[in-house]
């Protein structure tokens, strides 16, 4: 089991005991990874792959997740997930969110299923990799230390919004070409981000495709308007929002000499444009109840 013990505000640390009890319960024996810093989460988990392990549960948020998933994508090692992050974005869309403790752990410890995941040359991404406002909502989020939950990610976009101003890119979707004025790109293997937004709802980890999710020029009170409708999709119809579905993805300044941006995925920074993501069927074993 790998542990983030500074999830939640180190709220998470107090919730190993509970989640040992439970994973416990199954018969098994748990071994614990505590992991203080992102290089020794991934270093444990790369260890602990390579020698076999055949399960691999994480206690924590989107963040975990992602470390976690740099070494079992492409393996035979099943990921479980107790979500006991701030956002839990990833364990929103498999359906765990919202379970008790001991629910989550049996799920955790349940039959795997082969879901998809996204791939760059910057790593893999579970859920959704942003760019433009809402990756600059991601790194505000992550520098808060209060309020707790996914109400920071409220506090983050009220913080962010004087920033506020669409960006031309060029997003090729397969070998399709579009030039784009973006507030927000979104490229999504699962619906959720940002603590329960549903920026792209009609993404699914099982259809090996990708789903980006695009907001263009919008003022501010607008997108304050727009982002309450995101948490149940019904942004869809909004003159602002585009989608497309494919393949793979590059995203890049129409400008070749424009400052690159940061992109964003499952919480963590992951680099800068252009940056490139191509879909990957199957790629990991995830013990979900769906998906």
């Amino acid at each position: 089991m790998l542990v983030n013990r500074s999830a939640r505000a180190g709220r998470a640390a107090r919730s190993v005991d509970a989640v040992l009890a439970g994973l416990g319960q199954s018969g098994h024996e748990v071994r614990v990874l505590a992991a203080t810093s992102r290089d020794e989460a991934r270093s444990e988990v790369a260890r602990v792959v390579a020698g076999g392990a055949h399960r691999l549960v994480v206690a924590g948020g989107d963040g975990l997740v992602h470390d976690a998933l740099q070494a079992v994508a492409g393996t035979r090692t099943v990921l479980g997930v107790v979500p006991v992050g701030s956002g839990n974005d990833f364990a929103r869309a498999l359906g765990l969110e919202g379970l008790d403790t001991a629910a989550a752990c049996r799920a955790a410890l349940g039959p795997p299923r082969a879901l998809d995941a996204l791939h760059s040359g910057a790593g893999w991404v579970a859920s959704i990799a942003t760019i433009g406002f809402s990756a600059g909502v991601t790194a505000r989020a992550e520098r808060l230390r209060f309020p707790r939950g996914g109400s920071r990610y409220t506090l983050a976009t009220l913080l962010e919004l004087p920033g506020l101003r669409p960006v031309p890119l060029r997003i090729v979707v397969d070998d399709e070409a579009h030039e784009v004025d973006a507030v927000l790109v979104a490229v999504a293997n699962t619906a959720y981000f940002g603590g329960g937004m549903a920026i792209c709802p009609d993404a699914v980890a099982t259809d090996g495709r990708l789903d980006v999710g695009v907001v263009g020029p919008i003022g501010r009170v607008r997108l304050l308007r727009f982002f309450p409708q995101v948490f149940d999709g019904h942004h869809r119809d909004h003159p602002a929002f585009t989608a497309w579905q494919g393949g793979s993805v590059r995203i890049e300044p129409v400008d070749a000499d424009a400052e690159p941006l940061d992109v964003w995925a499952d919480g963590e920074r992951m680099g800068t444009t252009p940056f490139e993501l191509r879909a990957v069927r199957a790629a990991v074993l995830v013990a979900a109840p769906s998906a």
